[in-house]
This record gives structure tokens, C-alpha cells and sequence, in this order.
């Protein structure tokens, strides 16, 4: 019995393509906004500046996860993006209830009021997405275990 191997599953057809797009524009804005703030003013505000530069790794890795497909990677992206929506509401919270906290905007802050709610709009768009493409529900949406007989 010889073993066949098997293309992962893509994870970016159809609006999968979209949350990529999206996802690589948020590692580029928040990396690059990051990278400058702690090379600049760290000392100004330097929670802000390293949630920030969190984000734009967690967005990192959610795209390569999305581009990578297959079920691991598709778990993986699951945990990063609720990691991510969490990180969204903890800490767009805390800056609407104590902006003192918070001298300068993070990506997060006001649930990514600067980023115009994208932050707290693409990790809802992404889970549903990855929930929707299970290996486990066949990718067509009608359950079964993925596997032709």
C-alpha cells in the first residue's frame, strides 16, 4: 500500500483571499508604525508601542497560517485570531475607561477606532471563515469527515 499524499486544504479561496489581503495590510501598518514609535519614542509610551508591534506579529502569523492552509494551520489561525479579537477588547476597553494608560493610540485602542474597526471587524470576519472551512465538515458546508472513500 503506497501512501498518498495530500495537498493541504486552502484556507484562501473565495473570501479567504480577502482576510489574507486584509490581514498582510495590518502586519505592514502595524510593524512599520511599531518599528518607528520604539526606534523613536519608546519612552513616551511604551505599552502602546509594544501591543502594537504584538499585533503586527499575531496579524503575521494569521496570514502565514491562512496562506500555509490545512487543518493545522487553520487551528492555529483559529487560536491567533480569538488571541487577537481578546486583545482587541481587553485592550480597547482599558482605553476607553482609563485612556491615562495609554499616552499614544495602539493598533487596538478603541477597539481600532484608528485602523477604522478593522481590528475588531477581521478576527470575527476570520473566525467565522475558518469555522467554516473545517476539514472535518468536508469544506462544503454539509459535515462528513473531509475524506473520500
Amino acid at each position: 500500500m503506497t501512501a498518498v499524499e495530500e495537498k493541504p486544504k486552502r484556507l484562501i479561496s473565495g473570501p479567504g483571499m480577502l482576510l489574507v489581503w486584509f490581514y498582510g495590510v495590518m502586519v505592514v501598518g502595524a510593524v512599520s508604525r511599531s518599528a518607528y514609535q520604539i526606534a523613536t519614542e519608546f519612552d513616551r509610551a511604551p505599552l502602546a508601542y509594544t501591543l502594537s508591534a504584538v499585533a503586527g506579529v499575531v496579524y503575521g502569523f494569521i496570514t502565514y497560517s491562512l496562506v500555509r492552509g490545512g487543518e493545522t494551520a487553520r487551528r492555529a489561525a483559529q487560536v491567533c485570531c480569538a488571541a487577537e479579537l481578546a486583545g482587541v477588547l481587553i485592550v480597547g476597553t482599558w482605553t476607553v475607561l482609563e485612556p491615562s494608560a495609554f499616552p499614544d493610540a495602539t493598533v487596538w485602542s478603541q477597539y481600532g477606532m484608528g485602523y477604522v474597526f478593522i481590528p475588531v471587524l477581521l478576527p470575527l470576519s476570520a473566525l467565522y471563515w475558518l469555522r467554516r472551512n473545517r476539514a472535518d465538515d468536508g469544506g462544503d458546508g454539509r459535515g462528513g469527515d473531509g475524506v473520500t472513500p
